[in-house]
């Protein structure tokens, strides 16, 4: 018992953000954004999406693509002005069937199989007597050359459908859409889901500057109050899940060491909802491997890489149950573990906590620091728009945030606020869109 105690608390403290630190952190990203927009070595791309905030007035009825990880979706969308939206349809499937019938995001896959996949989808929910502008989310490290021009930087999240890496993405589907005889449809604008996410958020509420995801992958993006490129207001986006100036542990380091690209992502991979599963099951196959855990038969089954995922953390949050008993049917039904102990589903339990409070203290603390590169005296009201699973999910993350930023900027009175902006990616696109065709009627 008292080896399992030092044992844990060892874990417990490897995992603490403590508030000096969440400062640390927050000075270092906002050294990386000063580097990045002066075109100095930074682990921030820093990536211009010829964006700004919206007026909040923009109307019509659009198209967005929402191509952000393992889904695809597809929305119409009808914008009201006054920060007011309708969809009015959807549509949407996985890109990997999960019987394995088709995958479209592995290397055996082509550009062109990937995009007519989606082309497919955006056919679903149109009619052919009409023409519909279309804006595309495209949720991964992309070099904008304007506001429909996006070449792919490189996949992450594990992506790796061959012919894609280096093309112009909006060509790609416009290539697709012409395959699938969908001439109707005009894609306008390219974005990165933070920008829609932003976009969204901003619509309805003006004060809102920075937009994040918080779910299978992480990234941020916000208002640069005076871009490099135009010397005027634009979104960035920072593709923040690159930041590397971080308190790695060796559980940290190991997933790194295994993972499709080593070295990359490192911010990444210690928050987001693809990676946290996996590093709870390192951890608790280390403690497989030295005795620690009372169960048997469960080690070779928690060898298996990515065996947990971001719900399974989510269900051990949950179970509030006197004997963790929902904890325990799960590792019956799921892990084939058949005799967990009261202490086991514990260790489970405080290790998932540890592994998510970790993540949203070093979310808030690359908040913190684009907070200080655009009103370092907080004189203004900050709304930051979230969307994805972790945020709106996992018990007591959105709190978390919400709390190591309040503790770090010991204001009088709550001047930044995170908020769900759910759907923000999809709608998001559909506003890029309409200012688009604003801009070119």
């Amino acid at each position: 018992m008292s080896n399992l105690l030092t044992e844990l608390q060892t874990i417990s403290t490897q995992l603490r953000i403590a508030p000096e630190q969440i400062k640390i952190i927050a000075t270092d990203f906002h050294q990386a954004i000063l580097d990045g927009l002066t075109g100095k070595p930074s682990p921030l791309k820093m990536l211009p999406s010829y964006l700004s905030k919206p007026s909040g007035k923009e109307t019509g009825i659009f198209l967005a693509l929402d191509f952000g990880g393992t889904n695809v979706r597809v929305l119409l969308t009808e914008l009201l002005g006054q920060g007011n939206f309708n969809v009015k349809a959807r549509a949407g499937n996985p890109l990997k069937d999960k019987n394995g019938h088709y995958n479209y995001i592995s290397d055996q896959s082509s550009a062109d199989q990937l995009f007519d996949f989606i082309a497919t989808e955006i056919g679903s929910i149109i009619k052919a007597d009409r023409n519909y502008p279309l804006g595309h989310t495209f949720s991964f490290p992309t070099h904008q050359t304007g506001l429909n021009s996006g070449t792919l930087i490189q996949w992450t999240k594990e992506i790796e459908t061959k012919g894609v890496e280096g093309k112009d993405v909006t060509a790609l589907l416009t290539a697709a859409l012409q395959r699938q005889n969908l001439t109707n449809v005009l894609p306008q604008a390219i974005l990165n889901d933070t920008v829609g996410t932003l976009l969204t958020a901003a619509y309805i509420d003006p004060s809102t500057d920075i937009g994040s995801i918080c779910g299978t992958g992480h990234n941020t993006a916000y208002i640069e109050p005076s871009s490099p490129l135009t010397n005027r207001p634009m979104i960035i986006n920072m593709e923040s899940g690159n930041f590397d100036k971080l308190p790695l542990t060796i559980y940290d380091l190991e997933l790194d060491k295994n993972s499709e690209k080593p070295g990359a992502q490192l911010l990444e991979k210690m928050v987001s909802g693809h990676y946290i599963g996996e590093l709870v099951r390192i951890i608790t196959y280390h403690l497989f491997d030295v005795g620690l855990f009372s169960a048997s038969h469960g080690k070779d089954m928690i060898a298996t890489p990515y065996l947990l995922n971001g719900a399974h953390i989510s269900l051990l949050q949950e179970d509030n149950t006197t004997d963790l008993s929902l904890i325990a049917r799960w590792l019956e039904e799921s892990l084939h573990i058949t005799n967990s102990s009261l202490q086991d589903r514990e260790i489970l339990k405080k290790i998932a906590a540890l592994i998510c409070t970790r993540s949203a203290r070093l979310v808030a603390a690359t908040y913190l620091g684009i907070l200080q590169h655009i009103d370092p005296h907080l004189k203004n009201h900050h709304t930051i728009a979230i969307d994805g699973s972790l945020y709106e999910k996992m018990p007591g993350y959105a709190a978390d945030i919400q709390q190591a930023l309040d503790q770090a900027l010991d204001a009088e009175e709550r001047k930044v606020i995170t908020t769900l902006t759910k759907d923000g990616s999809g709608i998001g696109a559909a506003i890029a869109t309409a200012v688009a065709v604003n801009e070119n009627p």
